[in-house]
């Protein structure tokens, strides 16, 4: 989730919590008469459910408000880098390689986490971030795709022409990790002739991803890309009406990409101290038994297991193989990737 760029705009008041999401509107963390803090996270979007609950629980324990920005995750990085010289967020929580991004470029400190149950790969080397939901790439498709698109080569079809769209590498977390997945699969060269020929059908670029699920839905697009928590929590809290599928390649193997909600807090934050303190909360024991219930991502803690029945992300992506990226790796081409990904396809 989940990578939107003005996504819906959501307030949400409770006796309990003061709790805002909104979309791309400015937040600043502050304390008030009374002198209770409130804390800013500026998060990629797909989370709100999520959040709204458990920071209602996080205040009724400690006091401590949180309001929450929702936008895409390039876009949240982009704006605690632009209030450097003022910073107003407290949380960063972005996709990679956004997050890796944002610790290269400096505007993170370190997180204060040092849980030995969080798995091997949802963490940072240097501490500064770590991963409060684990999450993995998917497609979704209207039930009236018929028949059902289900290899790569499937998408190439021309009954899909004008009634695809995927959101845009360099941008999005799932756009990026569309392009990223194919040079995985077939090679950086063969991706880009594969996303130019998909250029026919293709609708155009897109900055979001969270608004090609309603497109999907109501038949406008017949298939987008998206994320395995926010498309299933689209099913759930919006009753949406597509279905999840991972791409088969000619060999009949199904691969994805692990998609990290990673959180670090930022340099500059206005309340660090409690913003670590937020952020052990999250990735606490309690609160990850929550995420595949009700955030329905996957927990990031080895010693918390997730359920497999029906609709869960467990059950979403049996049978696929997940690639964990070295995404330092990964961001260290980014740039010459999404230049060449450009000039193939003239997005």
């Amino acid at each position: 989730m989940r990578v939107r760029h003005l996504t819906r705009a959501v307030a949400v008041a409770t006796a309990a919590a003061a709790l805002t999401l909104t979309a791309a509107c400015g937040g600043t963390g502050t304390q008030s008469s009374s002198g209770a803090t409130t804390l800013t996270v500026y998060s990629a979007d797909g989370l709100g459910s999520w959040y709204k609950s458990q920071f209602a629980a996080y205040q009724k324990q400690t006091g401590v408000a949180v309001n929450v920005v929702e936008a895409g995750s390039g876009e949240v990085v982009s704006r605690v880098q632009k209030e450097q010289s003022n910073p107003q967020a407290d949380l960063l929580v972005t996709l990679p390689p956004f997050i890796q991004r944002a610790d290269a470029d400096k505007l993170l400190q370190s997180s204060g986490v040092q849980d030995a149950a969080i798995a091997q790969g949802n963490n940072a080397a240097d501490g500064n971030y770590v991963a409060i939901v684990d999450n993995t790439l998917s497609f979704i498709a209207n039930p009236s795709a018929q028949p059902a698109p289900r290899t790569w080569d499937d998408l190439l079809a021309s009954q899909y022409k004008g009634k695809i769209q995927y959101s845009t590498p360099g941008q999005a977390g799932d756009g990026t990790a569309v392009l990223l997945l194919l040079q995985h699969l077939m090679g950086n060269q063969q991706a880009l002739d594969y996303l130019a020929k998909l250029q026919t059908n293709n609708v155009g670029p897109s900055s979001t991803t969270g608004k090609l699920q309603p497109k999907v839905s109501n038949g406008e697009l017949l298939v987008a890309n998206g994320d395995v928590q926010m498309n299933l929590a689209s099913i759930r809290d919006d009753g949406s009406k597509f279905s999840l599928f991972f791409p088969v390649m000619p060999d009949g193997t199904r691969t994805t990409v692990s998609l990290p909600y990673f959180a670090g807090v930022t340099k500059g934050a206005p309340h660090a101290e409690e913003a670590k303190k937020l952020l052990a909360y999250l990735v606490s024991k309690d609160v990850q038994n929550t995420v595949a219930t009700d955030a329905l991502g996957i927990p990031v803690r080895t010693d918390v297991t997730a359920p497999n029945g029906p609709d869960s992300p467990v059950a979403a992506i049996k049978g696929v193989t997940v690639w964990r990226p070295d995404w330092n790796a990964v961001l260290g081409t980014l740039d010459a990737d999404v230049a060449a990904y450009q000039k193939a396809t003239g997005n």
